[in-house]
Order: structure tokens, then C-alpha cells, then sequence
């Protein structure tokens, strides 16, 4: 009996050995960026991001109807700050605005209290094409090895590039459903 515990407890931490290696050699920073086209102009976009109260009107993080949201700073742009804490789903942590480039770029700080640590960098560059225009939204970071480990059953890519694509779809609805609305926001933002 005794020599069964041992030899389990052997083989698990051979198993947490082999795991925590795999784990060590991932890499120590994680970049996922996703992009769509909207038929709409860069004016007409810019506005939905770089203001934190209209962001969440079509971001996908927006899962927690009981989620407490609190704004400070200037109405809109570089120091508009949103702090939330939320369910399991959303967790808790802020997002402030760096900088912003009138209808082409806005920079922000992502900060995760929970469900996991974690501070990360986030930009939506906005691209005239053709009449089009192209919105890449994209966040990069260092990845903790916790990250790593849960990082060897778990997709991040696909698991926060999935909501980049909710969320950049909820914004060409947006957008292309209110186009007035749109533009009529964009008059005192860019």
C-alpha cells in the first residue's frame, strides 16, 4: 500500500516535472491580433474606440449585466480610464487610454486583477482602403508561467482572438447600422 502512494506520488510529479518544463519553454510574451473591413470611414470608427463609454456598447467583454463600471478622466481619449469588476466571465481590472491618433490609432493599457494577473498593451490602428476601412485590434504582453501552463490546454490565441472577432464584428454593426450616429459622435472626437 505504502509502495502505491509512493509510486503515485513519483509519477505526479513527474508528470507536474514534464508539464512545468513544457510550460517554461513557451514563449515570455503573447501577441494575438485580429482584423476586419468596415464600410464606413476612419471618422466614423475612431470615435467607438477611443472613448471607453462607447467601447462598451459593442465590446465582447461585455457578458455581466450586474458588471459595475466606474469612468474617470477627460470624457474621451489619452487618460479616459474605465475600472470594472464583474462576474467570473468578465473579472476585475481597468483600461486606460495611452494615446490616440484622431481616426487612425488609439493605444491603451489593459490591467487584470482577475480571474488572472496581467498587464497588457492594446491598439486599434484604423486604415483608409479603398472606401473601406480596415480596424486591427491587437494586445501583446508578457505571459506569466501560470499563463504558460494553462497556455499548454487552452488555445489563447483562439480563446481572445474568437472575442477580437465578436467584438470587431459587433463594431461594423455598429457602425454600419447608425452610420449618422456614428459620424454625428465623431464631430467633437477626432
Amino acid at each position: 500500500m505504502i509502495e502505491a502512494a509512493l509510486y503515485s506520488a513519483l509519477g505526479l510529479a513527474g508528470l507536474a516535472a514534464v508539464v512545468l518544463g513544457l510550460a517554461w519553454r513557451r514563449p515570455d510574451r503573447m501577441r494575438v491580433v485580429r482584423s476586419c473591413e468596415i464600410n464606413a470611414p476612419p471618422a466614423a470608427i475612431f470615435p467607438l474606440i477611443n472613448d471607453l463609454r462607447l467601447f462598451s456598447t459593442w465590446s465582447p467583454f461585455e457578458k455581466d449585466p450586474r458588471m459595475t463600471r466606474t469612468y474617470s478622466g477627460p470624457a474621451f481619449g489619452p487618460g479616459q480610464r474605465m475600472d470594472w469588476n464583474g462576474n467570473s466571465e468578465v473579472g476585475e481590472g481597468s483600461v486606460t487610454i495611452l494615446s490616440s491618433q484622431p481616426s487612425s490609432r488609439v493605444d491603451m493599457q489593459l490591467v487584470m486583477i482577475r480571474p488572472m494577473r496581467g498587464d497588457n498593451h492594446v491598439t486599434f490602428t484604423i486604415e483608409p482602403r479603398a472606401g473601406r476601412t480596415t480596424v486591427t485590434w491587437a494586445i501583446e504582453g508578457a505571459v506569466p508561467l501560470i499563463a504558460k501552463v494553462l497556455g499548454l490546454f487552452v488555445d489563447m490565441d483562439r480563446m481572445c482572438g474568437g472575442a477580437f472577432e465578436q467584438g470587431l464584428a459587433n463594431l461594423m454593426a455598429r457602425v454600419e447600422r447608425e452610420p449618422a450616429v456614428a459620424t454625428r459622435i465623431s464631430g467633437g472626437m477626432s
